[in-house]
């Protein structure tokens, strides 16, 4: 490969023509993009994209001005990972404009005879960069946005939309004592338990990761088997478990697990991380739906959704999404209540959890879920766990939770749970 090829830039912009153009999320096309750049090169050319994309709204704010018509997507694509380096990076101006004049004269026809625009236009953004930061805090997309407007109110969105512009810090599941892992790692204890660390680092070079003393788990994420609080012993099922994070939860609480996720190469890496952090649990692949096991004395059930809870991570998302697709998952989502139900002992608990903001991935599927089991039991006082905010629990008995929370300490991703009592055998 040669060096052009391997140019983080060059990736960055074919990243943003992923998600943009063809509507394909990062997590989807980043293998195929990364896999053959060096560690370093790997990790800037994901940086870069999830940077431009987390401030595009501005990046095109501030072009605006410049352009009299809007060029093709790739010359776009390049003006944009300019802006989003200048001004938001606050890398050297003059590098920048240099190396993307050259990704556009190495472009093709469609960029290279655009060059000139490129270098003029960026130069004019590096002499205006004092207003980057008195732009609006961009929005969610009108097909997003309109719905958690109408379930959360205006307020609390733009709340929201600030937090997904702030990005997320790291956050990690202790295995042992959260205060001494906190020292260790230079981070601080969450009020749930989670130990949060400011800068970025490379996660395998901290210390612990090689002896499995923690692992990544954004502090919301790390609730839900909180929730459930697994006995010693117990039979617990995970279903849709990769990457495993609450699998290592339940494992390490002394739990028997059972995880099951549809994905060979997703249950592969929940196999490797069990073995990094030395802890056991029968992996199975195969489709919840159709898995047949049990009974349990508990199931988690992290439902496939929207992610729309993920933004401040994952801020291709609302770019490579409209919408169209969610439907499905909501009738996805009630099956897989429906089928865990049935692999549940009498008496036995389920929780139900999705990383997601809207009311449909949550507290409706909650009300729909008692409905069609009018029995069920709904656990509220398993929520009262430390740190939980007792104002974040739902009237139905569920637990919302939403990125602008805890905004003094960097917030939390946004995640819906509930856990639900099966009824005891009539006799």
């Amino acid at each position: 490969m040669t060096k052009a090829a391997q140019d983080p830039r060059r990736i960055a912009a074919l990243l943003l023509g992923d998600v943009l153009e063809r509507h394909r999320l990062l997590s989807e096309v980043l293998p195929a993009r990364l896999g053959p750049l060096p560690p370093e090169a790997r990790a800037r050319a994901q940086r870069l994209a999830t940077t431009t994309l987390r401030v595009l709204d501005r990046c095109d704010r501030m072009l605006g001005p410049y352009l009299k018509r809007r060029p093709p997507l790739s010359v776009m694509s390049i003006l944009r990972l300019g802006v989003a380096e200048i001004c938001e990076e606050g890398a050297p101006a003059h590098g920048v404009v240099n190396a993307c004049v050259a990704l556009a004269r190495a472009g093709g026809r469609e960029t290279e005879n655009m060059a000139g625009l490129v270098n003029a236009v960026l130069r004019r953004v590096a002499n205006d960069r004092e207003k980057w930061n008195t732009l609006p805090v961009p929005r969610l997309p009108k097909w997003l946005r309109k719905p958690l407007i109408a379930d959360y109110g205006k307020p609390a969105v733009e709340r929201m939309e600030a937090a997904h512009l702030a990005g997320a810090p790291l956050d990690v599941t202790p295995r042992g004592d959260a205060s001494a892992l906190a020292k260790a790692l230079g981070g601080m204890v969450l009020p749930t338990g989670s130990v949060r660390l400011e800068a970025r680092a490379q996660v395998s070079a901290l210390p612990g990761f090689d002896t499995g003393a923690w692992w990544v788990q954004d502090a919301a994420a790390a609730l839900p088997a909180q929730v459930l609080a697994p006995r010693p012993g117990e039979h617990v099922l995970d279903l849709c478990a990769a990457p495993g994070g609450k699998t290592m939860q339940l494992a390490a609480a002394g739990a028997r697990v059972t995880a099951v996720d549809i994905s060979a190469r997703r249950t592969e890496r929940l196999r490797e991380n069990l073995a990094r952090v030395r802890l056991e649990a029968e992996v199975i692949t195969a489709d919840a739906l159709t898995f047949d096991g049990g009974p349990f004395d508990a199931i988690l059930l992290d439902a496939p959704c929207s992610a729309t809870g993920t933004i401040r991570r994952h801020p291709d998302l609302p770019h490579a999404k409209d919408g169209s697709d969610f439907p499905a998952l909501f009738e996805l989502q009630a099956r897989l209540i429906d089928h865990a139900l049935g692999l549940l002992k009498p008496g036995g608990r389920l929780v139900y959890c999705t990383c997601s903001l809207l009311i449909d991935e949550g507290e409706e599927q909650l009300r729909d879920a008692l409905e069609r089991h009018p029995r069920l039991a709904v656990e509220r006082g398993a929520l009262a766990l430390p740190g939980v905010d007792p104002a974040w629990i739902g009237p139905e008995g569920g637990l919302r939770l939403r990125p602008d929370y805890w905004p003094d300490i960097g917030g939390m991703d946004g995640f819906y749970i509930a856990c639900l009592r099966k009824p005891q055998q009539v006799t």
